[in-house]
């Protein structure tokens, strides 16, 4: 797929990893479409990266919101490319320090966000990319992002390690299923990237974090994310894969 003047949406593209895919993506000559929550910065960050940028507000889970936000994209010369970053997680365990069961609210919270999010972004991206024609062989790609947690899942992730666990199971699948209409589907596994969350963090608690990265010892850059992003929706031979982006680690119980 070649980005220039092609229409990529991305999901949390506001901040962190999806603004970071944005830029690589308009850096390319593409036309972009910030997808994030009406509370977020998406209106003035995509005036901020200028007239190849647009933003469309939807909470990922409610059909119509995200229906309607892929289309602004649709209608910018169609949707060829779905970057798919939007996500989030809550602290929980199976039974709590002091023996009750784990919140069952917690868990479903997770798994509809992360989860069932991802899949109503791969219904929703190929059904519009399903009525492109086709381009060297392809109509479209979709990249979701899961996470090092759906392999070594640490204490306090069971809900989050979940569902991220599920968006890698169903990458070949979905990429099987859309072999016929010519759309790929591949998954980011992010390991700690230095997102504004993390910016938040204590010096020394940073410093413990980047020393746990075998190589390079440093927090994944959001830039690094947007490269690989950019990669897998260049490179038409790449489909039905999880690409690990984490220096190397393996995460301990916690």
């Amino acid at each position: 797929m070649q980005l220039k003047e092609t229409s990529i949406a991305i999901t949390g593209g506001a901040s962190g990893l999806g603004l970071a895919t944005a830029r690589r993506v308009l850096d390319a000559g593409g036309a972009v479409t910030l997808i994030d929550l009406p509370t977020s910065d998406g209106a003035e960050v995509a005036q901020s990266l200028g007239d190849n940028a647009a933003f469309a507000a939807a909470d990922i889970t409610d059909a119509e919101q995200f229906a309607a936000a892929l289309d602004v994209a649709h209608e910018r010369g169609g949707l060829r490319g779905l970057v798919h970053c939007a996500g989030a997680g809550r602290r929980m365990r199976v039974l709590e320090k002091d023996g009750s069961a784990g919140s069952l609210e917690d868990f479903e919270f997770v798994i509809r966000l992360n989860l069932v999010g991802s899949f109503n972004a791969l219904r929703l991206g190929a059904e519009r990319m399903a009525q492109l024609d086709a381009v060297d062989g392809e109509r479209g790609a979709i990249i979701m992002t899961a996470s090092v947690a759906a392999f070594e899942g640490q204490i306090g992730q069971i809900n989050y390690s979940a569902s991220k666990a599920g968006i890698v199971g169903m990458t070949v699948v979905a990429a099987r299923d859309l072999a016929s209409k010519g759309i790929r589907v591949n998954t980011i596994a992010p390991g700690i990237m230095d997102t504004p969350l993390l910016a938040r963090l204590r010096a020394d608690v940073r410093a413990s974090l980047e020393a746990s990265v075998p190589s390079p010892s440093r927090l994944g850059r959001p830039d690094e994310f947007g490269a690989l992003a950019a990669s897998m929706l260049e490179n038409g031979y790449l489909n039905g894969e999880t690409i690990r982006l984490d220096g190397a680690i393996r995460m301990a119980p916690r």
